[in-house]
């Protein structure tokens, strides 16, 4: 037999899968093809897909399910042994595999990660392919390992009936928190980003810790009561009559697993510290959830809650750890034993990519002095200072600035979809109910007929904060915009949430990722598959942060002419005259009662607010903004694809299919329909990258079609045959070059004879035969497609 004429699949059938075997691998042992990731969300204007490109393993082996011990790379046999080596070591690095292997079915190359010095890599015959309890007595010997402690790392994971795994992030997360803490570990940091799942993966810690009986009682403190209800009622239902929330100050000690509220078993006066009621050695172990809020403070009340509990295993969860001066996750926590980015999330294809759109009002950006001796509209004298974007909402009310924010959302909101769910971010609770004043009367349609529609939903609202299960629920239609201020940074799992306004003044990068996460939950069922931020205040220049890990895919900034939409989405939609203003006299229905007696504000009217003028900005391949012309955007990237015209035209000639390397370019973030645009003119895609790419005068497809009529391949052909060409000529200058090789592939060809106009020159069969056969056939298409090209 020569190996060389086996292709990959046969020899990982013939040879590898069977000295696997061999060696005393089982079933549930063997994953082949496993696909890590979910495929990167890839948004091109109003439009999303999947990216094609995936995390593929060829061979997961493990010591039990969630558990890995070996990646095997498989390539045929005219691959060298150790080809893929370094994809292998990738994919090892991701789902914390210690050993890895490649094969081209001679043989095995092995590489050991747990080695720190010495030859890592040795070549094995077939069948030297070393057994599951080899690697697990190797892996336990090397990383240190007691018997004890393999005991604990081994424990079962929770399967339930609907077939839920673990994600491969959050594997590594709990297997590596479980080993830790079997190792005699006391303090152990999560840093996971919003919507990744961190309950859950604190559930299958405590399972897997409680089933090994490493733990009896554990205790799970979160700072909002909507954390502790989401968390029984989902991730940790199946703990069932095991499991109490302490309410009331009320407390049960028949139970092993513990929710409660900081504030629940905490107080500012010492009898109210309910947790004093557990004796220090009661729980085995913490797990303090969004542990970047009170317990990271030093003098915080609650840490003294941790204090207490001293001696248990202490577990802290967290999207944004946060380190300042006086407050530190890491300085409690230690540093995190695994961290798992909102940019590796995006990446992955498991969060939601974002748009973000910029709008600058011109008092934000010039700021606003009153005349002297000026009354705001309840009579009180303004004092004389010159007020900034840090000021409005806060210290200084302008009714124009607030009715043309809301005017703006309810633009964006008519051109994308009136029923999205929306939260607008505002400074306070008083702004939040003048934001939803302003929302409702901009809507009135809607507000009737459903008053649901737009909601404030704030702490002090009982009404408001009912509806938030509603709004979170993706079932539920109503409420559609939330108004709040902070009561929804943190802990809302609002999964179906397409729009983030943020009209508050944000410096903090631990509340702007909160925010962010906001939206980063992907549900394909409902249409969310990404979110569009919408900032008023400048907010989102935390991007240019590098403590910031995770890009927007398109920052658009509108003028007043400009739609509320970026570009992109705007075909087919119709907007109004966008030079919306309100100022110098006229009359605002934004307006409150009774002037407000929390903190000292001042209302004015007739101030003219308007949008300024637009400016685009672009992430360039480094994830930096850039200001430039789309057109200049894109020749920048695709000059550093292609380095020349020729090094274009020979990726494309060499291109089997033109709309593979076409999508591509899509991909890479090219968007052809926006070129297109910007050329102004209807061109075909390759004409389209040659002129905006290296500046050569573009060809229509008539031209082009014309052109290919003259070739010498027509003199080859007469009567049937010649008649098919010219229909598809015509029907590449109709549509583009996506007809011809709808035509040439071989599963579509036969469909694509049978429609107009090709049905009325012959049967398929017919056709075939007029080219010589099927062969001659296909050979006479992509020549067609050379000539169409040949003009470059």
């Amino acid at each position: 037999m020569n190996k060389k004429l086996l292709t990959e699949q046969e020899i990982r059938t013939r040879f590898i899968t069977p000295a696997i075997q061999d060696a005393g691998w089982k079933p549930g042992q063997i994953r082949e093809e496993v696909i890590l990731d979910a495929g990167r969300v890839i948004v091109r204007g109003a439009l999303s897909m999947r990216s094609a490109e995936r995390k593929r393993v060829d061979y997961l082996l493990s010591h039990k399910p969630g558990i890995p011990l070996a990646i095997v790379e498989a390539k045929d046999n005219n691959h060298s042994l150790s080809a893929g080596m370094d994809q292998a070591l990738q994919y090892a690095a991701l789902l914390d595999a210690p050993f890895v292997y490649t094969s081209n079915g001679d043989g095995f190359m092995e590489h050991d990660r747990t080695l720190t010095d010495g030859p890592l890599e040795r070549e094995l015959r077939l069948d030297e392919f070393p057994s599951p309890e080899a690697l697990w007595l190797r892996t336990m010997r090397q990383t240190g390992m007691a018997d004890e402690v393999a005991k604990v790392a081994a424990e079962d994971y929770y399967y339930d009936r609907y077939g839920r795994a673990p994600r491969y992030y959050q594997e590594v997360a709990i297997n590596r928190t479980v080993r830790a803490i079997a190792q005699g570990q006391k303090r152990v940091l999560l840093v996971m980003a919003t919507g990744t799942g961190k309950t859950y993966t604190a559930f299958q810690i405590i399972w897997r810790l409680w089933r090994a009986k490493k733990v009896r009682r554990v205790l799970f403190l979160a700072d909002r009561n909507i954390l502790v209800d989401q968390t029984m009622t989902n991730d940790f239902r199946f703990f069932g009559d095991k499991m109490t929330k302490v309410v009331k100050r009320q407390v049960d000690k028949s139970y092993e697993i513990y929710l409660a509220l900081y504030q629940g078993i905490s107080g500012t006066e010492e009898w109210q510290d309910i947790y004093r009621q557990f004796s220090p050695d009661f729980f085995d172990l913490i797990i303090v959830d969004e542990c970047h809020r009170g317990s990271a403070d030093a003098d915080s009340a609650w840490r003294e809650v941790l204090e207490y509990f001293a001696s248990a295993t202490q577990i802290g969860l967290t999207a944004t750890p946060k380190e300042t001066k006086d407050v530190s996750n890491m300085d409690y926590f230690g540093e995190p034993i695994y961290t798992y980015s909102l940019r590796q999330g995006i990446a992955d294809g498991f969060l939601a990519p974002y748009k973000v759109i910029r709008i600058d009002l011109d008092r934000d950006v010039d700021g606003w002095r009153p005349r002297q001796g000026q009354l705001d509209r309840y009579g009180a004298p303004i004092p004389d200072e010159w007020y900034t974007s840090r000021d409005f909402d806060r210290t200084l009310v302008i009714d124009e600035r607030t009715q043309l924010v809301a005017w703006r959302v309810t633009e964006y909101l008519r051109a994308t979809g009136r029923m999205q769910k929306t939260i607008i971010f505002c400074e306070d609770i008083e702004h939040a109910e003048r934001m939803r004043h302003a929302i409702a009367n901009m809507n009135g349609d809607l507000v009737h007929a459903n008053r649901r529609y737009v909601m404030r939903i704030t702490g002090d609202n009982p009404v408001g904060k009912a509806e938030l299960d509603n709004f979170i629920s993706p079932e539920e239609p109503y409420p559609v915009i939330a108004t709040t201020s902070r009561l929804m940074t943190t802990g809302v799992d609002a999964q179906t949430c397409k729009l983030i306004v943020l009209d508050r003044t944000i410096n903090s990068m631990t509340e702007f990722k909160q925010i962010i996460g906001r939206g980063t939950r992907i549900r394909e069922d409902f249409g969310k598959t990404y979110f569009t931020i919408m900032d008023f205040r400048n907010v989102t220049r935390l991007f240019a942060d590098p403590a910031f890990d995770g890009d927007p895919v398109q920052v658009y900034e509108p003028g007043p002419d400009d739609p509320a939409v970026p570009p992109e989405t705007a075909d087919a939609v119709e907007f109004p005259a966008a030079d919306y203003q309100v100022g110098q006299g006229q009359e605002t229905s934004a307006r409150i009662v009774e002037r407000p007696q929390r903190r000292a504000k001042y209302y004015v009217n007739g101030v003219e607010v308007r949008i300024l003028a637009e400016r685009v900005q672009y992430l360039d391949r480094n994830g930096e903004l850039r200001t430039a012309s789309f057109r200049e955007f894109s020749r920048e990237n695709l000059r550093r694809q292609y380095a020349s015209l020729d090094d274009f035209l020979t990726r494309w000639n060499a291109a089997a299919r033109k709309d593979a390397l076409l999508a591509e370019l899509l991909e890479q973030g090219f968007l052809l329909d926006k070129l297109r645009e910007a050329a102004n003119a209807d061109l075909d895609p390759f004409d389209l990258i040659c002129h905006v790419a290296f500046d050569r005068p573009p060809l229509t497809r008539g031209e082009r079609a014309r052109s290919a009529r003259r070739s010498a391949l027509f003199d080859e052909f007469g009567g049937m045959a010649r008649r098919t060409l010219e229909a598809l000529l015509d029907k590449y200058a109709d549509q583009g070059i996506a007809a011809v090789e709808e035509a040439r592939d071989e599963n579509k060809a036969a469909g694509v004879l049978q429609l107009p106009p090709l049905n009325r020159i012959g049967q398929p069969v017919q056709i075939l035969k007029a080219f010589g056969g099927k062969k001659r056939y296909f050979e006479a298409l992509a020549a067609l497609a050379r000539e169409i090209y040949r003009a470059a």
